[in-house]
């Protein structure tokens, strides 16, 4: 018999690990309707050449890299999305006559062919949020103040490093390197590989140790945004540290204390044009980002004939590193969602009314099956942390209650339905 497998860097989710991600899923669809953004859901397929353009995945991008390509019987080349991004760029430049600005959320699994690690994965899962159709720094304001509450909620202690493409094509061209885009994906590695990797990279690239030395006398750790205030004299390089600034102030006036300006924080996806913006623990086994995103004011007006500018910005939340920090930090565990099991000791008929007035009563309740007996049944309840136990006998039925068993304490007691109901529904 063949050794059944999955594909490399796909896992199964079992019920344990779904009800956990529903969980995260439902946390952060009610934060993102609380900031008035609206559910849109778009195909996992898409032409390849609406997810390989330059102005999408990027050439130089290690995205394009791992697209997972496919043919149709037609012959058509296909693609697996790898973001959630890319498709909401094709459906705004499909649908010309939306309210503007358009803020939208979306949930979907993604599809990357590259490394694998701990909180990454070649098939996963994330949610998007974007506000399309305005430059105002208040929409990353928002954006951030939203993600911040996320975190929050879920109890997780993350620094969001927040900088700006602006500040960055500034900087380089200061240092009279023409090639942006490549060498921003170098800096982009700057936690991961440091500066000696970076400056080889940057080397390997055809740079001078004179080119790169400038680079990094403004491109290190901990310089402030009045610092560079002093030393950006390129123009974009001004107007990207004017908007950050201006950032800060509606963060400040939003108490959103995660967010923090820096410098090397540079995303590596061809598309972004001004603010960028990455979650990360404080503290944890997992050193994935949590979250990431920016402003992309170009992409969508290039799918459109005239070229024309349609400003955008938004994150995207990774749902399998977040999944893995709780699971890690035991934030959340539960097998099931069932809140009490009913068995029935020779009532199945009078049981069965009674287990669909709990459902009926919102409770969510599972029947004890087959032959069980009540001992086994516990087993079974406790094996799964189904908090409660119902057990109706005869006598149970005779005195028109049922006998309720609180599986952590042991604690038995004698009630009506009603009850019941009543108790388990506080």
């Amino acid at each position: 018999m063949t050794e059944l497998q999955l594909a490399k860097g796909v896992k199964d989710t079992p019920p344990e690990e779904k009800i956990v991600k529903d969980k995260v899923v439902s946390t952060l669809t009610n934060i993102f309707e609380l900031y008035g953004f609206m559910p849109l859901e778009t195909p996992i397929l898409e032409r390849y050449e609406t997810l390989s353009a330059k102005f999408a995945a990027g050439e130089a991008s290690d995205a394009l890299k791992e697209i997972f390509k496919l043919k149709d019987q037609g012959d058509r080349t296909l693609g697996l999305r790898f973001d959630l991004t890319v498709p909401l760029a094709r459906y705004v430049a499909m649908n010309l006559n939306l309210k503007l600005p358009f803020k939208r959320y979306a949930v979907g699994s993604v599809f990357r062919d590259g490394p694998i690690k701990l909180g990454r994965t070649r098939e996963f899962w994330q949610m998007d949020i974007d506000t399309v159709g305005t430059k105002s720094m208040l929409a990353e304001a928002e954006i951030l103040a939203m993600a911040d509450s996320v975190f929050k909620t879920l109890n997780l202690n993350v620094v969001i490093k927040v900088n700006n493409r602006k500040l960055l094509n500034g900087i380089l061209e200061q240092a009279g390197i023409d090639q942006k885009e490549e060498a921003i994906i170098a800096i982009d590695k700057l936690n991961k590989i440091g500066e000696e990797g970076v400056s080889k990279e940057l080397k390997m690239r055809g740079y001078s140790t004179k080119q790169i030395n400038k680079v990094f006398a403004l491109i290190r750790n901990n310089v402030t945004l009045r610092e560079l205030n002093i030393k950006i004299v390129d123009e974009t390089g001004k107007e990207g540290l004017a908007e950050l600034e201006e950032l800060f102030s509606y963060l400040k006036s939003m108490n959103v204390k995660s967010a923090v300006f820096d410098i090397s924080m540079a995303r590596g996806l061809a598309y972004y044009t001004g603010t960028v913006f990455e979650a990360f623990l404080k503290n944890g086994e997992v050193t994935s980002s949590l979250a990431g995103g920016g402003r992309y004011d170009n992409m969508i007006g290039k799918y459109l004939d005239g070229g024309k500018e349609v400003p955008a910005v938004g994150i995207s939340f990774g749902l399998v590193p977040i999944i893995e920090t709780l699971k890690l930090e035991k934030k959340v565990e539960s097998k099931t969602n069932t809140k009490v099991l009913v068995i029935p000791i020779n009532t199945i008929k009078e049981s069965l009314e009674i287990s669909q007035i709990l459902r009926n009563s919102g409770i969510a309740t599972d029947f004890s099956l087959g032959k069980k007996g009540v001992s086994k049944s516990l087993q079974y309840a406790d094996s799964l942390g189904i908090p409660y136990t119902i057990i109706i006998g005869e006598d149970e039925i005779n005195k028109k209650k049922v006998l309720l068993r609180d599986m952590s304490s042991g604690t038995e007691q004698l009630l009506t339905v009603d009850g019941v109901v009543k108790k388990l529904k506080t």
